[in-house]
């Protein structure tokens, strides 16, 4: 593990190679002078960068931003169905709706019985995302909301990506804005960053050819922005785009986070090839998705936060992405979600007690430091000593 002391000396070793590309010596001073990255320097990064220099320079961010501290947070998720109307080439989650009896649908009734299942227990966010079905509409999910409200004021509800919005919205004729409002007065509080995926045009007509675009995305986030709510924003790899499809996609983020400052996070997620229509798609390299965290640090300056989403990566990766730029792990998920384990993900059961999450942190040299949805610091568990019962997993 590189520690920061290890690393700032291997930055300056990296930096003072004789043989470096001039371009990446140019783009070195412009990060520790904190100057913005242009979309080309950002494409140089990925043409040219070694993985040892860009997370070299990514750690340096990582650390000038956050030092040590590596958040994560008590959440669990439901998955109201995976029955959807839409056909995702990589998705391996969904079932269409004419196939719906492979598949699932929850009642409000069972999904606050998942909800119930924490009762006195200090989890503080329920995150909701799933398939878009055609009968579970936004009157649905506001009373849903409204039920968990009152069952739990305390529960942070975060939910819904842009993708299962804009249907919710067409559906019940309501604009981005009344449709945003509705779900806030019934207690919606933040947004997850789902369905963004790559915002080309092109490559979109390939992989997700009916569900909202890159613009409707945008704007639903905006306006959740504007309503004073926060989301989170993410990009999905390693599939069919190119470097200036990822570095066009994090450039339009950048430019929504200048306007209003609404994003917490970023979080590229990997593309994964089991049991969907991307099956032929080889996934990336260990090395490509460090590189990728690390470019994804240095290119999204106004984020203040960097997400390894570990269910998708796995504990190893998730631990190695903490030296590449990465300051959050985002949380103990409690074996309540299926997207990734269905796509072929590692954790096929994610699931991690808060102990088994902070030592997981530790072991990599950094602090764990639990988190509220928007990130108010809850307690630092750098020096907490846990139990054997809490380490074997059964304490959530």
């Amino acid at each position: 593990m590189i520690t920061t002391i290890d690393s700032q000396r291997s930055l300056e070793v990296i930096l003072q190679e004789p043989d470096l590309d001039p371009e990446l010596k140019v783009i070195a001073d412009k990060v520790l002078r904190q100057e913005r990255l242009t979309p080309a320097d950002g494409i140089t990064l990925f043409e040219k960068g070694p993985l040892g220099y860009v997370g070299a320079l990514a750690n340096h961010v990582r650390e000038r931003m956050h030092g040590d501290k590596t958040y994560f947070n008590r959440n669990f998720h439901i998955e109201p169905t995976n029955v959807c109307i839409f056909t995702c080439k990589f998705c391996s989650y969904s079932r269409l709706y004419k196939n719906r009896e492979e598949g699932w649908e929850l009642s409000i009734d069972e999904m606050l019985d998942i909800v119930k299942k924490y009762d006195n227990q200090p989890v503080t966010e329920v995150h909701i995302v799933g398939g878009v079905h055609p009968k579970m509409n936004l009157d649905f999910f506001c009373e849903l909301i409204e039920k968990i409200k009152a069952h739990r004021p305390d529960l942070h509800i975060k939910g819904f990506t842009a993708v299962e919005l804009d249907y919710m919205f067409r559906k019940a004729k309501l604009t981005v804005d009344e449709g945003m409002q509705k779900l806030k007065d019934a207690g919606l509080q933040s947004m997850p960053g789902g369905g963004a995926e790559i915002f080309d045009a092109a490559i979109r007509a390939q992989i997700c050819h009916d569900k909202v675009d890159a613009e409707g995305w945008l704007n639903i986030h905006k306006t959740a922005h504007l309503k004073g709510m926060t989301t989170n924003a993410t990009m999905l790899y390693g599939h069919i785009e190119n470097y200036e499809h990822r570095v066009d996609h994090m450039e339009r983020l950048r430019q929504l986070q200048d306007e209003t400052k609404g994003f917490n996070t970023f979080i590229p997620l990997k593309f994964r090839n089991k049991d969907n229509d991307m099956e032929n798609v080889a996934e990336s390299s260990m090395i490509e998705d460090l590189r990728l965290y690390s470019i994804a640090r240095l290119y999204m300056d106004n984020f203040p936060h960097l997400k390894a989403y570990w269910p998708m990566l796995g504990r190893s990766t998730a631990q190695l992405t903490l030296s590449f730029g990465v300051n959050d792990l985002d949380g103990t998920i409690d074996d309540t979600t299926k997207i990734y384990s269905m796509a072929g993900a590692e954790e096929q059961r994610p699931s991690l007690s808060t102990a088994q999450l902070a030592m997981l942190i530790r072991q990599a040299g950094r602090k764990p430091v639990e988190r509220d949805t928007v990130y108010n610091e809850i307690k630092d568990y750098s020096n907490v000593e846990f139990t054997d019962e809490e380490l074997l997993g059964s304490e959530k």
